[in-house]
């Protein structure tokens, strides 16, 4: 089989590459992190003119057709720098959600905008007691005059103190567990009933706990009742994006600790040339090749199958997620002392591999999911 990047895909990976080696150092990683924002909008505008916003839409709907190859293409790349903007909150996540599941008027009001790097959106689909149970939703829309009002509470929104317009899973019918009765709206983020609580994650992406008072939707996205399906479906192409930004992320954790081991001299030799050591980098670039192994197989699976195939993905997440919590471990420790302080990148990629560990389902929930299907 033929693994080879076409030139398009050869094209997207050079221009995300050339931006992370050039424009995109830790230092100043660093000191987007410490922006009010908490990431880039200069970077977001780049992002828009590149033409990386319009990657994960058809072209139908305007963009540039892209797979889930093009996807982990990007992604990985991501992960080499741990960029902090919101590509997946809002081009992968909302804006998926308008285009599977968007009226042509709803596509034509959102979706050219977003390509454009002129809204941010945010999905919020987690609550405090649902854990990764998608299908776990107390948050109501009731039906009052032809128009729906919204209540309850979303964690973990990322992106969501930052958004223009948020992307609601609320139950409009039946028991907290069904998997019907579940709908997708459009609300106003900064309407006067929406409370937000912003804060950064400890991998520094932002993130809010979102409150709803008798919130009035905009509109309703999809079909009501029936939006599971759309919900699982971006979901596991979310999962399949952190898992390639996992893949990138322990590569460069693999570069800096081999460095490190070259030039870091204990007893007079470099520790590199210690053989304890030596089998304990071997087994981080072991996990970190079995990692991009497993990775390009649900690629391909899941482009082969209209980007889903759930028992690749969960393989996929179960397996990356072992080896993102070996490598992020080995290479502070290998460190040693100064691989926790916050000058040095390597406890950062450390956080973000551990916060990927635990995104869109653990590593123990994807473990059981697969076993399960």
């Amino acid at each position: 089989m033929d693994f080879s990047l076409n030139n398009e895909q050869q094209m997207i990976q050079d221009s995300v590459s050339k931006f992370i080696l050039n424009d995109y150092d830790f230092d100043t990683r660093r000191k987007i992190l410490a922006s009010e924002t908490g990431f880039s909008q200069e970077n977001w505008r780049l992002f828009a003119e590149l033409g990386w916003l319009m990657l994960p839409f058809t072209e139908e709907d305007g963009g540039l057709g892209g797979s889930m190859v093009d996807l982990m293409l990007v992604m990985e790349e991501f992960g080499k720098g741990m960029v902090v903007e919101p590509f997946l909150a809002t081009a992968v996540m909302s804006g998926g959600l308008i285009a599977l599941a968007g009226d042509q008027a709803q596509k034509d009001d959102y979706l050219p905008t977003i390509m454009a790097g002129e809204l941010q959106m945010a999905f919020a689909y987690a609550e405090p007691q649902s854990r990764y149970q998608l299908n776990n939703v107390k948050c109501r829309a009731i039906e009052n005059e032809g128009e729906f009002v919204i209540t309850g509470q979303k964690s973990v929104v990322l992106n969501g103190n930052h958004a223009d317009t948020l992307i609601v899973s609320a139950r409009t019918s039946g028991a907290t567990n069904d998997d019907n009765g579940i709908s997708l709206f459009l609300v106003d983020a900064n309407h006067p009933s929406v409370k937000r609580e912003g804060y950064a994650n400890v991998d520094g992406h932002q993130a809010a706990d979102i409150w709803f008072d008798n919130t009035p939707a905009l509109a309703l996205l999809g079909e009501q009742d029936n939006a599971l399906p759309v919900i699982s479906n971006i979901i596991d192409k979310a999962t399949l994006a952190v898992c390639a930004e996992a893949v990138g992320a322990m590569q460069i954790a693999n570069e800096r600790t081999v460095e490190y081991a070259k030039t870091r001299k204990q007893f007079g030799r470099t520790i590199g040339t210690f053989q304890a050591l030596q089998h304990r980098l071997v087994n981080m670039f072991i996990e970190h090749q079995q990692a991009k192994s497993i990775l390009l197989m649900a690629v391909l699976k899941m482009d082969s199958n209209n980007g889903h195939d759930a028992k690749a993905l969960s393989a996929a997440k179960s397996r990356i997620g072992k080896a993102a919590n070996l490598v992020g471990r080995e290479a502070v420790q290998l460190h040693g002392a100064i691989g926790m302080t916050d000058e040095l990148d390597v406890g950062h990629i450390f956080k973000r591999l551990t916060t990927i560990q635990f995104l869109f389902g653990s590593t123990d929930a994807h473990t059981k999911r697969f076993a399960a299907l």
